[in-house]
């Protein structure tokens, strides 16, 4: 048996430089770690079969489910028998916070211990790309500057100490559709901006530089996402962002006591809200 620990992540920094050849659109983004996890338990069989079992009911187990794309990825590279994966889903789903590219990540990194492969990473990274933009740095997790289609991996500094508190409305984003709504618009680059604030390990100026091109496209599109924002600044909150491209809204904290009053006064206003810490 083996566990891998399947990190969420936010965007510190988002910025949409235009659209590729391929489809994708060019982006410069900053992504960080936080203390949200889903976990993934590994068990080899004795036949070739790949078992998805998981306590959501929400998501597929089938050839759909990243992991199962994952784990099928390994297996025919390294000829490796089957394998039963459950997962344990804390991560909200379709909520900006990569919890499925995580979970693919985590499957790439169980199926490299469970059948002692040793696999670099950066090769794991590589494979991650083929099935997913977010999945090379939630292979390595950390903090990194994401250039190309978000698979080019840069590892920077990491923020400093701060807890976030998050809030997923109940409504779902097409990712799509909100690039799609870009068109036209002209943005100011500002990942460099939050670069430069976390290499200055200043608090207030990462707060400062928090950015994201979609959240202008998602608010016009979903009410829902519009109010939360407006309620997280009604209660005083300063650094507010929303991850990705939705739906998920946070703000960062340096105090553990500002993030739990906040915490407690924002559960009123939407079910599914977390306090977690930045890990970075």
């Amino acid at each position: 048996m083996h566990i891998e620990v399947a990190r969420a992540k936010i965007n510190l920094s988002l910025d949409v430089l235009g659209k590729r050849p391929d489809g994708f659109h060019e982006v410069s983004m900053i992504m960080t770690t936080i203390d949200l996890n889903d976990y993934l338990t590994f068990n080899k069989r004795t036949d070739k079969r790949i078992v998805l079992t998981s306590d959501s009911s929400f998501m597929p187990l089938g050839r759909k489910n990243l992991v199962y794309q994952a784990a099928e990825l390994m297996q025919r590279k390294y000829n490796t028998s089957g394998v039963e994966i459950h997962i344990e889903k804390n991560i909200p789903i379709a909520a900006g916070l990569a919890g499925g590219s995580s979970d693919a990540a985590a499957a790439l990194r169980g199926m490299n211990a469970l059948f002692e492969l040793n696999v670099p990473i950066e090769t794991l990274m590589d494979y991650g790309a083929t099935l997913g933009s977010d999945i090379p740095f939630c292979v390595k997790g950390g903090t990194a500057l994401a250039t190309g289609r978000g698979e080019k991996i840069e590892t920077i500094k990491s923020p400093p100490h701060g807890w976030v508190i998050l809030a997923k409305p109940s409504i779902s984003v097409s990712t799509p559709k909100i690039y799609g709504g870009i068109r036209g618009r002209k943005f100011t680059p500002g990942t460099e901006k939050m670069k430069t604030a976390l290499e200055s390990g200043n608090f207030d100026e990462m707060i400062g530089a928090l950015k994201n091109d979609l959240q202008s496209v998602t608010r016009e599109r979903y009410k829902e996402v519009d109010h939360l924002i407006d309620v997280f600044k009604k209660f005083g909150a300063e650094g507010v962002l929303m991850s990705g491209s939705g739906p998920t809204v946070f703000a960062i904290f340096k105090k553990e006591r500002q993030a739990s009053q906040f915490y407690n006064a924002l559960k009123g206003f939407c079910d599914e809200v977390y306090n977690v810490r930045l890990l970075g």
